[in-house]
């Protein structure tokens, strides 16, 4: 079988994706490459053998030997960039968010059913081993059946990847809660087995608000993702708007019943997810977040505290970024294009996420307020959960 050929949209953070995507003879080839950055386009396109280049990615569209587009540019171009895609008829891998707003996630979901072009969200959380090890446990009902769900994000070091880019600008990313929780939320919401419905939220601007920054139009500083500062009070070199929370908690009412909390801080020393699920019969809890890490199970009981568990499992090996599911998301991607139907990553479920991260953002910065997730039109989700048939 020929590899298929892919363009690729945005060659920043996400490239990885890309190299991960590029696989001579086994599948797939990245064949064109975009991005508005002249110096970025020049140095990342090698990496790719001798693609075609642009800075427009409306010449990819245009193109006839490109099997499908990767869209990874930054989150406030999703929506017209992933429309103008498919209305070409190129399927889509679109990196997550699907877009800044519910009504932008709605207008992408309503131009893939309009058109009959195959969209593919880029959650490659669900392609992680810890996560599908966690839901893995959860089928075979070893902790009963969930009824509540904590996630706390400790954020670290990772916050110079929001605070020293364009992420840190709420009219780029409408807010972390959004941004990066998107992800968390998507994996909140498989492992419940249900959407969010209703939300409130605290928050605050506690750690990045007056830490310095940069002028605008001042690059980002060398090694901006190989060094870091502590504590995190001494990060400097900040985006030149930065207006987004560093330091939030949200809850959820599910259409379940679930009852649900994220949190997430950037104070923190460490980086990593931790996931707790409390069901009829028992709960889960990962320790770290990678290949090799454990999810512990305790399912009997009564007891007081104890360090030991009842069941532990080893999170699997994996090769590649993201812990494997870079690889294995793009494999997914490739027999998607192909063969078309459902997916693990689902663009229901990516609309959700948003909905879920958006209503808390608008809470957070009301008070607190509980607010109602706007439900999908019917007819849109049945298309989706139905394989966009």
């Amino acid at each position: 079988m020929e590899d298929l050929r892919f363009g690729v949209i945005g060659l920043g953070l996400r490239v990885s994706l890309a190299v991960a995507a590029h696989q001579p003879g086994r599948g797939s080839v990245v064949a064109a490459v975009c991005d508005t950055d002249p110096a970025t386009l020049k140095e990342q396109a090698a990496r790719f053998g001798d693609p075609v280049t642009t800075t427009d990615h409306r010449d990819l569209l245009r193109r006839d030997d490109l099997d499908a587009i990767i869209v990874m540019t930054p989150d406030d171009t999703h929506e017209e960039i992933a429309i103008a895609c498919l209305e070409a008829g190129k399927a889509v891998y679109l990196e997550k968010p699907l877009a800044i707003t519910v009504e932008g996630c709605d207008a992408v979901l309503r131009a893939a059913r309009d058109t009959g072009t195959r969209l593919y969200v880029g959650h490659n959380m669900r392609h992680m081993g810890v996560v599908r090890l966690m839901r893995d446990i959860i089928a075979r009902g070893d902790i009963g059946e969930p009824k509540t769900v904590w996630v706390r994000h400790f954020v670290s070091y990772g916050g110079d990847y929001y605070f020293k880019d364009w992420h840190a600008d709420r009219s780029r990313t409408t807010g972390l809660l959004l941004q990066k929780a998107a992800h968390d939320l998507d994996v909140l919401h498989w492992l419940a087995g249900g959407y969010t419905t209703r939300v409130n939220a605290l928050g605050d601007l506690a750690l990045y608000g007056d830490l310095p920054r940069r002028a605008p139009g001042t690059p980002r500083p060398h090694g901006w993702l190989r060094e870091f500062d502590w504590p995190p009070t001494s990060r400097r070199d900040l985006h030149h708007v930065v207006d987004v929370e560093d330091v939030s908690v949200m809850n959820m009412r599910l259409d379940n019943g679930v009852v649900a909390a994220y949190q997430q801080c950037h104070f923190t020393p460490d980086y990593w997810r931790n996931y707790t699920v409390i069901g009829t019969e028992g709960r889960l809890e990962n320790f770290g977040d990678g290949p090799g890490d454990t999810v512990k199970v305790w399912n009997t009981g009564p007891t007081g505290y104890r360090d030991d568990c009842d069941i532990a499992y080893r999170v699997p090996q994996a090769q590649g970024s993201h812990g494997g599911a870079d690889l294995d998301i793009v494999a997914e991607f490739r027999r998607f294009v192909r063969e078309g139907g459902v997916t693990d990553t689902s663009p229901v479920a990516a609309r959700m996420s948003v909905a879920a991260g958006y209503m808390a953002t608008l809470s957070l910065r009301d008070g607190g307020a509980p607010y109602d997730v706007p439900p999908l039109d019917p007819e849109l989700a049945a298309y989706f959960d139905g394989g966009q048939r």
